[in-house]
């Protein structure tokens, strides 16, 4: 399967404590994969490590077969990829409505897939609830089409019903083409057709595989 990005025995420090021990993940190119650990695991430290947010502090984060340890963060944006963050990811003083067209044309694609977002393209993504507002990220990096594409725990905030259709869309978008980086404390079913699962367990990888082998009980597949 050919490989999107890696990282190579990363490591991940903040200040004294180190959030990666030399970790290796490898992410495939045009499909999903699930970053799966507990709070405190080393998700996001990873997904930030690939974005450019956090700086390595040892090893190597590759895409495309080219070291990007020198890449700033607007320079893999510009590159193709988008970063989705557990929290805060709007302009908060700006309408939804330009939240949107941030990423984009226009909302019309968002709107499609989160219609619940139209009665609210008016009002200040700062006055939202968090749900709302994770809609209204997410949402916008889509717009913008990354090829490269990570998002930490997007269902944060969200019914079932569009967790459901949400992870249905990343996975119609891995199959036409984009890679696919999600975290998540624990498997959703509609996540079974992920490519990858990735198990972080305190800074270190507990297992590598498909969604359908067996892996560390505590991160089994949820409803």
């Amino acid at each position: 399967m050919p490989v999107e990005a890696a990282l190579r025995a990363a490591r991940v420090r903040y200040g004294p404590l180190e959030a990666l021990h030399g970790v290796d993940l490898v992410f495939p190119s045009a499909a999903l994969t699930v970053l799966l650990g507990r709070n405190g695991a080393g998700r996001t430290s990873a997904l930030h490590a690939l974005a450019g947010v956090v700086p390595l502090s040892g090893g190597r984060a590759l895409w495309r077969g080219r070291d990007i340890g020198g890449l700033s963060v607007y320079q893999r944006v510009r590159r193709g990829l988008a970063l989705v963050p557990a929290e805060r990811g709007v302009f908060g003083s700006l309408t939804v409505a330009e939240n949107l067209t941030l990423g984009g044309p226009g909302p019309a694609e968002v709107l499609e897939l989160f219609p619940e977002l139209t009665a609210l393209l008016d009002r200040r993504a700062g006055s939202l609830s968090g749900g709302q507002q994770q809609l209204v990220a997410v949402g916008r990096a889509l717009a913008a089409r990354p090829t490269f594409l990570l998002l930490d725990e997007p269902e944060r905030g969200l019914a079932p019903a569009v967790a459901a259709r949400l992870h249905a869309r990343l996975l119609a978008d891995a199959a036409a083409g984009r890679t696919v980086v999600l975290a998540s404390q624990s498997l959703p079913r509609t996540l079974a057709g992920a490519a990858v699962v990735h198990v972080l367990h305190r800074g270190e990888v507990v297992f590598s595989g498909e969604p359908g082998e067996p892996f560390p009980g505590r991160f089994a597949v949820t409803r």
